[in-house]
């Protein structure tokens, strides 16, 4: 599309080949630290709550009475810093496949990170898929907090993941899932809009 965003890099902090993905941690000029998965821009230091809140806000303002929280993704810390802040949950889970994420995010990004040692959640490392078809109709709110379709991730935009989340949820639960940008991933966003249609009886986008 001709658009593109350039960060003026100071320093790079930290790069590694995980299991899964290969991390970079990046000092940058105006947007602070910035996570790097596969060469995509996760999250940076300067903006990262306008994502947090919104991904987290949104649907547990949306439930009457959310008290049991499942984030798929999130190895950073900050939805789960969020979705802790609403004193109506009792206890969260959070799922993320790269347990490296998780280590690297505590050391670079502590603001962030700060919600992984919250009491009333409990961090599992491991596959959101075989999770949740382990815990059906546990859950008020699920939350993916996911990066791009590629890699360890394409997964989570499939039909299939959606159904899972449908029979992980209570009566009356409610899912939000990161789908990319109406602006540059518009394709990504009606596929998932689409799969979330065959599934769930009411969507807002």
């Amino acid at each position: 599309m001709g658009v593109s965003l350039s960060l003026q890099v100071e320093e790079v902090l930290h790069t590694e080949k995980s299991e899964y993905q290969t991390i970079h941690v990046l000092r940058t000029k105006e947007f602070g630290t910035a996570l790097i998965l596969d060469g995509i821009i996760q999250c940076t230091e300067f903006d990262e709550f306008s994502y947090s809140e919104m991904i987290a806000f949104l649907p547990l303002c949306s439930h009457p009475n959310p008290k049991k929280v499942l984030i798929v993704g999130g190895g950073d810390g900050g939805v789960a810093r969020e979705v802790l802040k609403h004193p109506s949950v009792e206890s969260a889970y959070l799922v993320e496949i790269d347990n490296r994420v998780i280590e690297v995010s505590k050391k670079y990004l502590p603001g962030m990170a700060v919600g992984l040692s919250d009491p009333r959640l409990t961090v599992h490392v491991g596959d959101g898929f075989r999770f949740m078809s382990e815990h059906q109709q546990e859950f008020d709110v699920i939350i993916t907090d996911s990066s791009d379709p590629v890699g360890p991730a394409e997964s989570l935009f499939q039909a299939s993941y959606f159904e899972l989340m449908s029979r992980a949820l209570r009566p009356g639960g409610i899912v939000c899932s990161q789908a990319g940008t109406l602006w540059y991933s518009l394709d990504c966003v009606g596929n998932t809009l689409q799969h979330c249609a065959s599934v769930f009886p009411r969507l807002h986008c």
